[in-house]
């Protein structure tokens, strides 16, 4: 059976959802949320060490001012409501993307929750924010340039985001959309996709298990026999 050390998600289906059902594109966020922490959960259940989790991508700036203004609300509500429950967990958080971008009380907050559970090892949570592919690795290769080192794999991958970090051995992405959106390019290239019909606020417990299942039982040869 194959071991699962990483599991990546692209959580689509939150604004879909929430018109369909709430009429509210941003009650489709709130009501992901709900399947975030379940994951989580589970995630620990199961225990996986690593989660990434895809939740502001660089193209996502072209939605609404306001729905963006609630999705970062949302999360600085989140990230000070249940840090401690993180650090009860042990649960430790990684921001993997360009933080500039953001609010400065934004940043110091994320700065924040990242130093308070940096000792925490039970599960590593990455959040995807501001988070484009091809701008990282871009910026890798600028790094590795004004270094006057070589451009091979090797020095590309110590200079990603997630150079500390093992690629995802599965992805999922919900929502019937079947596109990777810029996300972990270079980390992908042996990964097994999973995509699945349910929008995100949808995906539960049961359904992640079942891909964990399959995930398990396949037969993986990375270029081989």
């Amino acid at each position: 059976m194959n071991p699962i050390n990483h599991v990546a998600i692209i959580m689509d289906g939150n604004g879909r959802w929430g018109t369909k059902f709430k009429s509210s594109r941003n009650q489709g966020h709130r009501a992901g949320l709900n399947s975030v922490e379940d994951i989580i959960e589970e995630t620990i259940k199961q225990k996986i060490s690593y989660l990434t989790l895809y939740t502001f991508s660089t193209e996502n700036w072209k939605r609404p001012k306001n729905e963006i203004i609630f999705l970062f609300n949302m999360l600085e509500k989140f990230l000070l409501n249940k840090i401690d429950n993180l650090i009860k967990n042990g649960i430790k958080l990684k921001i993997i993307g360009n933080k500039k971008k953001f609010s400065l009380k934004l940043q110091k907050l994320l700065i924040e929750s990242e130093k308070k559970t940096s000792n925490n090892k039970k599960l590593q949570i990455n959040l995807a924010l501001n988070y484009g592919s091809k701008e990282e690795i871009i910026n890798a290769c600028k790094i590795v340039f004004q270094n006057k080192k070589k451009i091979t794999e090797k020095n590309i991958e110590e200079n990603l985001y997630t150079s500390e970090i093992p690629n995802p051995d599965l992805l999922i992405r919900t929502g019937n959309t079947h596109r990777l959106s810029n996300f972990l390019l270079w980390q992908l290239a042996y990964t097994e996709i999973f995509f699945v019909k349910k929008l995100w606020p949808e995906f539960k417990e049961n359904d992640f298990r079942k891909i964990l299942n399959r995930f398990r039982l396949l037969k993986r040869n990375f270029g081989g026999i």
